[in-house]
């Protein structure tokens, strides 16, 4: 979207922008960059500037075709929130409104099927006896799973409203 960027040109950019849900460290930046450049989904060209080296990065058209495929494929594994949030937030380069609505039906699912699990592990810990030492371990454990049942119900109304709007134009 931006162009060509150095490292710290899209670590800037990041924490400018996706870092509210996610942020990389320039380390982690660096180590993915060298995984898209063996992919050759980017490239460099090296310049000098003020005395100092720098590689400047741009996205091939093979790594815009990978991006545009990752985009458009499933969710499968974990950090859902990061990877459904990531891909709203470059909904916007998904040209066709189909394409759109169909990443987003997609992450609905993921969610809806997300939450029906949590939903079955509450419901079984329910019956659960809990001996009286471990029931300030399990109390606060059953806080944390009532918080992610609730997150998930907040990310699954809000992206359903996502789709929504989609389908509506």
């Amino acid at each position: 979207m931006l162009g060509p960027q150095t490292l710290y040109d899209l670590n800037k950019h990041c924490a400018a922008g996706i870092s509210l849900f996610y942020r990389p460290s320039l380390g982690g930046l660096s180590s993915a960059t060298n995984g898209l450049l063996a992919k050759r989904f980017v490239e460099f060209t090296e310049s000098v500037a003020n005395g100092r080296s720098k590689k400047t990065y741009r996205l091939t058209i093979v790594g815009r075709s990978a991006f545009l495929a990752w985009m458009k494929e499933p969710i499968a594994g974990g950090n859902l929130e990061v990877i459904a949030l990531t891909k709203v937030y470059f909904l916007g380069l998904i040209p066709d409104p189909a394409g759109r609505q169909a990443i987003l039906a997609d992450i609905v699912r993921r969610v809806e099927s997300d939450a029906a699990e949590l939903d079955e592990l509450s419901a079984s810990l329910d019956g659960l006896t809990i001996p009286a030492e471990h029931s300030a371990v399990f109390h606060y454990q059953r806080l944390t799973l009532d918080y992610g049942i609730g997150a998930h119900g907040f990310g699954l109304a809000w992206f359903r409203e996502l789709l929504d709007d989609e389908l509506r134009g």
